[in-house]
């Protein structure tokens, strides 16, 4: 069993290290080509394509002048510590243990634009570069162009490795956005989309922020209970949330939470 997670926006290069131990990503030539076609870019053309303002734009421009196709803990840090946003303060990764981190390695990855497909203590230098973002390249006119049928294999490799009897599942943990860059009907397992709705005014609805931080603490749950069977998933009770079976399908597992328990 795999699991699959977006990336943040938000990154963190300067809190302690839970460990030191870390590994190279499996795409850098791929990564180093995107970085050449960014490198063509001026910030005010990264503004314009990534939407963003132009203190982040000249921020980016600035990262990817820098980035060096050589790895190291003075240029960057694993993926799991690096990434900060709601899906990873649900995850809290700097509070696994050594074990814990081992585990995920075998199970986690993190779907990203520029590195394609990190394991968690794959080494990662900072970028902004989303998976939905438009960028023409020497493949196509967008990402999803450019990375194909890469992490489809890539993924299929790693269930290959895991040598299990059972068929191989995937959990989806992923937004739309990055879970498109899996192309579903090449992938050799099962897709599981676990979706989380909380009560607002009485109504159950999917909330963004609840939903992503839910995505880090299934991630989470799944971790400290070694779960490879994913039956025993529909058993995450965290923060409140519950499974209901009433609303769920085979492909599409839903959680709900009562308004005053978030």
């Amino acid at each position: 069993m795999l699991m699959v997670v977006s990336p943040a926006k938000t990154l963190d290069y300067t809190s302690p290290l839970a460990i030191e131990t870390a590994t190279q990503p499996s795409f850098i030539p791929q990564s180093a080509a995107l970085i050449e076609v960014c490198r063509q870019l001026t910030p005010a053309d990264i503004a314009s394509l990534m939407k963003v303002s132009d203190k982040i734009a000249g921020l980016n421009a600035a990262r990817f002048a820098e980035w060096r196709p050589e790895f190291t803990a003075d240029n960057a840090r694993q993926a799991v510590f690096a990434f900060k946003g709601d899906v990873y303060t649900g995850l809290a990764a700097e509070t696994l243990s050594e074990d814990d981190l081992a585990w995920a390695q075998q199970h986690l990855r993190i779907l990203s634009g520029l590195y394609g497909l990190l394991k968690p203590l794959d080494l990662m230098q900072p970028y902004r570069l989303e998976m939905g973002t438009r960028l023409t390249n020497p493949k196509g006119a967008n990402l999803y162009e450019f990375w194909g049928h890469q992490l489809t294999d890539a993924l299929n490799t790693d269930f290959d490795a895991q040598a299990n009897d059972k068929r191989p599942v995937l959990i989806n943990l992923a937004s739309n956005e990055y879970f498109k860059a899996v192309k579903v009907k090449g992938l050799n397992a099962e897709i599981i989309t676990p979706v989380f709705k909380d009560e607002k005014n009485g109504k159950y609805k999917i909330i963004s922020f609840f939903a992503k931080k839910a995505r880090g603490m299934m991630v989470r749950y799944i971790v400290d209970h070694r779960i490879t069977d994913p039956e025993r998933i529909k058993g995450f009770d965290v923060a409140g949330y519950q499974f209901c079976e009433a609303e769920s399908s085979a492909k599409e597992w839903v959680f709900k939470r009562e308004e005053q328990a978030a």
